[in-house]
């Protein structure tokens, strides 16, 4: 079945490089603060002047997260590239490696991207199925390599994923009541305290031991607002904040005609918006988000990814560090529903940086179902006594 996918453009894309992109203007630090709160993530040292000035960077830095917001398509660019006819995308993993300068405001980060590989599969959700992988690489304006990011994209056709009814069943949202909303609100307290608790000090490597269990994280309820906040956080989505020199132009990728921009986006910048129109109007509109074979307005997987960053980094705390991690993304966050990150610490060896650790973390994405939406690895920095 998969045969019904024509592949054949984009072999032509695999290994060539596809050009650079990045901000128009320096980091500010709103924007900084701006992802902060998109993310629903709580830790000062992102948002608080007074508090980030006692930290070991001396003022608030970006957490690690957000360098997906230096690139012009939330990474997502290098893996859809090629023409599929009447296909869409959904985001369908990410791996990051992180080569260790943060980015602060007043940086300028440039994204070079190039499509690495794809492959043919079957689906529960879509049946014929291509998921594809793309690199984006991230340097500031000091040449200094900050992170790789390579991130897969499922590729499939809608009518399909329509005809399966994987998500059927799920059309109606959760219903909270004020004593659920309460009891949320009460792990969301907890958690936010053991980011208060550790503060500026260090979480040493060698008082970590293998099981140890990362205290659980709740994001949400989810609604087209949250949603909405984070899909405007994101630098490339106001007006004229980004440029793209590009080798290999690529603007048609198949996507069906209502998944498509139809409006001169020169004449008014509106249609490049990509909420009201294109790709990612599915997040929002539940009209769209049916078209596309989800049962109600969903998240955004580059969101996922942050949230998982996030986590980890929070965990590790200032002196440490997320050198790599490694999710794959099953089930979306649909509004209405909360999700949960949980962690758990399989493993410490040497690391190559001086004075510095790896812990091995293996971290799960839930809903408040326990479905699962994302699992993966990390390897997390810790500095040595």
């Amino acid at each position: 079945m998969t045969s019904s996918l024509d592949t054949s453009d984009i072999d032509r894309y695999i290994g060539v490089p596809l050009g650079r992109s990045g901000a128009v203007e320096p980091i500010h630090v709103n924007d900084i603060r701006r992802w902060a709160q998109a993310m629903r993530h709580p830790n000062p040292l992102y948002y608080d002047a007074e508090y980030a000035a006692q930290s070991r960077f001396g003022g608030i830095v970006a957490p690690q997260s957000f360098t997906v917001v230096c690139d012009a398509g939330h990474g997502a660019r290098p893996a859809l590239q090629g023409k599929i006819p009447e296909s869409h995308m959904l985001f369908g993993g990410d791996e990051w490696w992180f080569f260790g300068p943060r980015i602060v405001a007043g940086d300028m980060v440039t994204v070079e991207q190039m499509a690495f590989d794809y492959r043919l599969t079957e689906t529960r959700f879509a049946g014929p199925t291509i998921i594809q992988r793309g690199d984006n690489h991230y340097t500031n304006q000091r040449g200094e390599k900050i992170a790789l990011q390579r991130s897969s994209a499922i590729r499939y056709r809608p009518a399909a994923a329509r005809g399966t009814g994987a998500y059927a069943g799920l059309e109606e949202e959760t219903e909270w009541s004020d004593e659920d909303l309460a009891r949320l609100n009460k792990e969301k307290e907890a958690y936010i305290a053991t980011i208060r608790g550790l503060g500026h000090g260090r979480r040493s490597w060698d008082e970590v031991n293998e099981g140890d269990e990362l205290p659980a994280k709740v994001i949400g309820p989810h609604s087209v607002v949250s949603f909405t906040t984070e899909w405007r956080a994101y630098t490339m989505n106001a007006w004229n904040t980004m440029f793209r020199e590009e080798y290999v132009p690529t603007e048609d990728r198949g996507f069906t005609a209502e998944m498509s921009v139809t409006g001169d986006v020169d004449l008014d910048p509106e249609f490049g918006d990509g909420a009201y129109y294109g790709a990612s109007r599915g997040h929002l509109f539940e009209r769209y988000a049916r078209r596309i074979g989800m049962p109600r307005p969903y998240g955004y997987g580059a969101s996922m990814g942050a949230w998982i960053l996030d986590y980890l980094s929070s965990w590790a705390g200032e002196w440490g560090f997320v050198a790599h991690s490694k999710a794959q993304y099953r089930g979306p966050a649909l509004t209405g529903d909360v999700t949960y990150l949980r962690g758990t610490v399989t493993g410490k060896e040497t690391s190559m940086v001086a004075g510095q650790g790896a812990v091995n973390i293996a971290y799960v994405m839930t809903n408040q179902k326990d479905d699962v939406l994302s699992k993966g690895t990390a390897e997390v920095l810790l500095p040595q006594d």
